[in-house]
């Protein structure tokens, strides 16, 4: 693969699918270069394995959600440059395009049982901020006051003045030749005030919304009911003021009527915030989420596993709550949007169909209710449907299951999973309902990991893979070699396609990654194990890694080494590279959106206020025993740096300095620096930015790895 290769990458997003079971619809995005843009379009995917066929034109259209009774469909469509909630007769015709946010629609769209109203979260603007004027840009603003830590968010910026609230609108019905002009829709704005609001889901009833509401200087959120107004039009005020001759039906499209509700907080036992939630179509009155334990001061972050519990839901009053699972050792992953969290057929013992993180895959997992005592740590036992990599899914009143998913070979497939046939290590019950990955195999074929069995300093067992380059184009080796680091830290490498590796081994060079300490998947312990030790017990593990990686491998080359990472994994990156041996283990590194210096982090990052304080602790000293900047005197290998202007979550200063740092000490270094960019340059950028970014690491490598 080559960095021009990008524009070939085309990517599902979470399927919906037809409650006869006859087909899916599932957004399929691509970026363009020559746009410099992402698309994507909605296909209608039938699960007899027919051909698929386009459902929509729009430049951006995703999010899809097909109505209960099958008849429509919701999706977001980007129009003059924000994402707006549109609806689609099945039957046929063009969308309707119902909303008009200033500041665009949010997530997943979700319909009401009925299929008759649709709830979706978008962002309010205060009034003069945020371009709601003309001639008024963010140079002419008027001074903020902040008064807390939340105030700011990588990939959004400032989120005080334009906090997300929960709306709902009423579906026209499908128009018939008698009929005349449309009538404009009123979206109704049921929450308000600055909390952000987010996560819709109904009640089985449809008389009411459960969402998730932001706290303020606290992780996690309150789980807040909302009980609805009357079907129809009721009085309300237009969200935000008059402006000019916009009339009320304009304003109110554009920014929905303001009929608040009183949000009533459920209450959780303990310390539990809830996650995500999901009600089963056959036990209105049982609850199902997904929790976390944050501690006593909610900010006890790190190693946090989600848990699947279920309670008795009467009215705003949760009842009779029991952890199902337990989060020590199992890492769910729901999600209201992307990902899957649903409820099956099965009463108040309904199973639940959920997504693990485990050991380098993200599984789609059936949890099952036991009887048995201390089944699994809780009382529910996880059923293997798929190893992985899933990205979302869903079930078929039948049992079946259509699920995205990210492949050895494949950046994104959707699957069709039969689970009465299913074996957890040969899918054979498995239908693939797309061939999204041929076109990039055609022309670039992917390069398969192999596992490297490696053992750390103390004996603690690490997990990791090698992946090299194509032989009949690159010789037999030896190759120069790349180690490679993940960010988060409590994140983890997958053994499936990564553009990352495939750009690297296609440029022959041989990458070994893997999840050292820290990182998610294998247990709370595991995560929690670099507490107040960044740059121990992780950095043993990721050199034991390549260590094993050279004695196991002849065809790699020992002697032409670089070291690479972004976030966490570009603290790891600079941290080795001031470490005695870096001499002779690495000709070269790159350190990309790296968390660098954690005195100057806690203020100038969005997450600053808690997370450095969480993972390295308060204790000054040993603090700088931790830190990359407090040894970068010590650092001699050529660096190059790469940051974005725009990321929040490691500012720019730490790149900046790094580099500064770097050059005051006669250190080979370049800064690479993109406008525009946020945190997610690699993985969301605009695409000739990331393009330019593969071009610089392949062209710093070729200079240093020769």
């Amino acid at each position: 693969m080559k960095p021009e290769h990008l524009a070939l990458l085309r990517v599902p997003g979470r399927p919906t699918v037809d409650p006869t079971g006859e087909y899916a619809v599932a957004a399929v995005a691509r970026p363009e270069l020559d746009e410099d843009a992402y698309r994507s379009r909605l296909w209608r995917f039938p699960l007899s394995g027919a051909p698929a066929w386009p459902l929509t034109a729009g430049e951006s259209d995703s999010q899809p959600v097909l109505s209960p009774d099958g008849r429509l469909l919701a999706f977001l469509r980007r129009v003059d440059g924000r994402a707006q909630l549109a609806v689609l007769d099945t039957r046929g015709g063009e969308p309707r395009v119902l909303t008009a946010h200033r500041l665009g629609v949010e997530g997943r769209p979700v319909w009401s049982p009925d299929s008759t109203r649709l709830a979706y979260v978008a962002r309010v603007p205060e009034e003069g901020r945020f371009s709601t004027r003309d001639g008024v840009g963010p140079e002419a603003e008027p001074a903020r006051r902040i008064t807390r830590f939340t105030y700011r968010s990588d990939g959004v910026g400032f989120t005080i003045g334009r906090p997300t609230h929960v709306h709902v609108l009423d579906v026209p019905r499908t128009a018939r030749p008698v009929d005349g002009a449309p009538e404009p829709v009123r979206p109704l704005r049921l929450t308000d005030g600055e909390p952000a609001v987010i996560d819709p889901v109904w009640t089985p009833d449809g008389a009411a919304l459960l969402a998730l509401r932001a706290r303020a200087d606290r992780l996690g959120a309150d789980l807040v009911r909302l009980a609805l107004p009357e079907p129809g039009q009721p009085d309300g005020r237009p969200d935000g003021r008059p402006d000019g001759d916009v009339s009320d039906d304009e304003e109110a499209a554009r920014d929905g009527v303001l009929v608040p509700v009183r949000p009533v907080v459920v209450e959780l036992p303990g310390t539990l915030v809830a996650d995500a939630v999901a009600f089963g179509r056959d036990a209105p009155d049982v609850l199902h989420l997904l929790v976390s334990d944050l501690g006593p001061d909610a900010l006890g972050f790190v190693g946090t596993n989600s848990a699947l519990a279920r309670g008795r839901l009467d009215g705003g009053t949760l009842t009779d709550v029991r952890v199902l699972t337990d989060p020590l050792l199992d890492d769910l992953a729901g999600g209201t949007g992307d990902g899957t969290f649903q409820v099956l057929p099965g009463g108040a013992d309904a199973p639940v169909l959920l997504r693990r993180v485990r050991r380098g895959r993200t599984e789609l997992v059936l949890a099952r209710l036991t009887t048995a005592e201390g089944a699994g740590g809780g009382e529910a036992v996880l059923d293997v449907v798929h190893p992985g990599s899933i990205t979302g899914a869903t079930a078929l009143a039948d049992g079946r299951l259509v699920a995205s998913a990210t492949l050895v070979d494949s950046p994104g497939e959707l699957l069709l999973l039969e689970p009465a046939t299913l074996d957890a290590s040969a899918p054979d019950g498995e239908t693939h309902l797309t061939d999204l990955g041929a076109a990039l195999r055609e022309i670039a074929p992917v390069r398969v990991p192999v596992v490297v069995p490696a053992t750390s300093a103390d004996g603690e067992p690490v997990h990791g893979w090698l992946t090299t380059p194509d032989p009949a184009v690159h010789g037999e080796g030896p190759y120069p070699t790349l180690l490679l680091i993940h960010g988060g830290p409590y994140a983890a490498y997958e053994d499936t396609f990564f553009d990352e590796v495939q750009v690297y081994t296609g440029a022959g060079y041989a990458v070994v990654y893997g999840n050292p300490r820290g990182s998610a998947g294998y247990g709370a312990a595991h995560g929690r194990a670099i507490v107040e030790g960044f740059g121990t017990v992780d950095a043993d593990d990721v050199l034991a890694l390549l260590d094993a990686a050279f004695a196991r491998h002849a065809e790699l080359d020992a002697t032409r080494v670089g070291v690479l990472g972004g976030s966490y994994g570009g603290y790891m990156t600079a941290w080795l590279t001031t470490r005695p041996d870096a001499r002779e283990r690495f000709r070269a590194a790159i350190v990309e959106r790296g968390f660098l210096d954690p005195v100057s982090f806690e203020g100038s990052s969005d997450i600053g206020w808690f997370f450095g304080l969480r993972y390295l602790g308060e204790d000054a000293d040993r603090v700088a025993a931790q830190s990359p900047m407090a040894r970068i005197g010590d650092v001699v290998t050529p660096t190059l740096v790469i940051h974005s202007e725009q990321d929040w979550r490691c500012p720019v200063e730490q790149g900046q300095r790094w580099f500064v740092g770097l050059k005051r000490r006669g250190v080979e270094a370049e800064l690479l620096l993109f406008p525009g960019e946020g945190h997610e340059l690699s993985r969301s950028g605009r695409p000739t930015h990331r393009r330019q970014r593969f071009e610089a690491i392949l062209d710093w490598w070729s200079r240093y790895l020769a």
